[in-house]
């Protein structure tokens, strides 16, 4: 949009734990919306809990890797940013946190490349590098445990490329990011 992106901090939401849908689902579609959309992402696993870290020593707090799509009311977000309100009935339900298998640092490393996309039917919707994220993954535990306390155990989605759009039932959903997980799902009926 013009602006530097870092000028101000990251903005942080949660899910609830019955968000995660594992990789090969059938995901009904969200309930309270007509307009859902696909948001692919590098997702952190917490294995260290800490508060406060500091960005070297970020790392070690890190358990795995996996790669999440968090899905989105997005009718819901627009009315939210609108009026002012918390995103919690945009982002916040059942199901809306695919998620693939984890895979731990020490088989994977702490990858700072790597494509990250996402296709929706065989064609590519998303496809970017993450080393062109806008915060790193230790810009990311430091900002989060300055508000938070990390536990072992949580999950961290960092954020996604341009190209976020809708879905509808039907739809077959894969993604990835490479070197690190690739995850399966489709869309079902209401």
């Amino acid at each position: 949009m013009g602006n530097d992106p870092k000028s101000e901090p990251p903005i942080f939401f949660s899910k609830p734990a019955d968000a995660v849908v594992p990789d090969g689902a059938t995901i009904p579609y969200a309930l309270n919306t007509d307009n859902l959309h696909y948001e692919v992402e590098l997702v952190l696993a917490i294995g260290k809990a800490g508060v406060n870290i500091v960005e070297t020593d970020a790392l070690s707090h890190i358990w795995g890797y996996g790669v999440g799509v968090d899905l989105t009311r997005r009718d819901r977000q627009a009315e939210a940013k609108k009026g002012g309100a918390p995103w919690d009935a945009a982002k916040a339900f059942d199901n809306s946190a695919p998620l693939s298998a984890l895979r731990p640092a020490s088989a994977v490393g702490h990858p700072a490349r790597g494509r990250i996309w996402l296709s929706v039917n065989g064609q590519t919707k998303q496809g970017a590098d993450i080393a062109d994220m806008i915060w790193s993954v230790p810009e990311i535990i430091a900002h989060l445990s300055r508000s938070w306390a990390l536990r072992a155990g949580d999950l961290v989605f960092t954020g996604t490329p341009s190209g976020v759009g809708p879905l509808v039932a039907g739809d077959q959903v894969t993604c990835g990011v490479d070197g690190v997980a690739t995850l399966r799902f489709e869309i079902g009926p209401r």
